[in-house]
């Protein structure tokens, strides 16, 4: 398999039921078949047994008409945690997420030019219809880290085209108001806490993590299992790697078929639409 020449990032995802997520004993539960797993897939797994759980808000913005959603893009809002105390800088990304690379790839995500940005063009490998499946969906991202909390950006399109001039070129009214998706309530509490490194080849290794989405703490909404890494000039040519990594992905699902959650994806899952 080749990867395309943009592509910069591969994910893999799967969406795990969120019934007792939010207790410690279970997550270990998760980590340990992981590990099992992987031992005997021969797949190299670097375990993190001190890892400290991160916790962040996540919310989305859109128009009452859902044009971002109509257009395959996805304005999202992080803000780090610590304990009950909110940061006063926040995460902002913009995507465009399809299941077409060249029309991902066409959107410009980038923010104005005296912006401080990271672009990311990933491939996201998510599970299929069936168990041992895959399907892919491409995102073109843009990501801004230290965003003043308090100046985020005026509530309308138009005021978020200042920020991210591609917005203006999609067919929308630019003066229709910006609202969190499902209303300001509907803030998201993410606990993240990263599990360990899977090893696919020398240059093909994969951070992997488990989140978990809530609406307040002891309410799981959704887990999500994911592991991912890096694609650059070094690596995109070693298909034996990414061959490696599909494959045990599909393996896994299969392992892991108890814990699965059906869906695509956790914004899918905000705005009650499939990707």
């Amino acid at each position: 398999m080749k990867l395309h020449s943009s592509i910069t990032n591969r994910e893999f995802k799967l969406l795990i039921k969120p019934s007792g997520l939010d207790r410690r004993s279970r997550i270990t539960l998760l980590s340990d078949q992981i590990l099992a797993f992987c031992k005997k897939s021969d797949v190299g797994f670097f375990h993190l047994d001190n890892a400290t759980t991160g916790l962040r808000n996540i919310y989305f913005y859109d128009t009452p008409g859902e044009d971002f959603r109509q257009n395959n893009v996805i304005l999202r809002v992080r803000e780090s945690r610590q304990n009950v105390w909110v940061d006063d800088w926040c995460e902002v990304t913009l995507k465009c997420r399809t299941h077409d690379l060249k029309e991902s790839a066409k959107f410009d995500p980038a923010p104005a030019k005296n912006i401080k940005h990271r672009l990311r063009l990933k491939e996201e490998i998510l599970r299929g219809d069936e168990l041992g499946s895959r399907r892919q969906i491409y995102s073109n991202n843009s990501i801004l880290d230290a965003v003043p909390l308090d100046d985020l950006f005026d509530r309308s399109l138009s005021g978020v085209s200042k920020y991210f001039p591609g917005l203006a070129k999609l067919n929308a009214d630019q003066e229709a108001p910006l609202r969190i998706v499902g209303g300001d309530t509907n803030k998201i509490l993410e606990a993240c806490l990263p599990i360990g490194n899977l090893v696919f080849g020398n240059g093909v290794q994969a951070h992997c993590d488990i989140a978990i989405w809530m609406k307040s703490v002891g309410e799981p909404i959704v887990g999500e299992l994911a592991f991912s890494y890096r694609v650059n000039d070094d690596n995109r040519t070693d298909e034996k790697s990414h061959k490696r990594a599909d494959k045990f992905f599909k393996k896994l699902q299969i392992e892991l078929a108890d814990w699965l959650e059906i869906g695509s994806t956790k914004t899918a899952l905000i705005y009650g639409k499939p990707e």
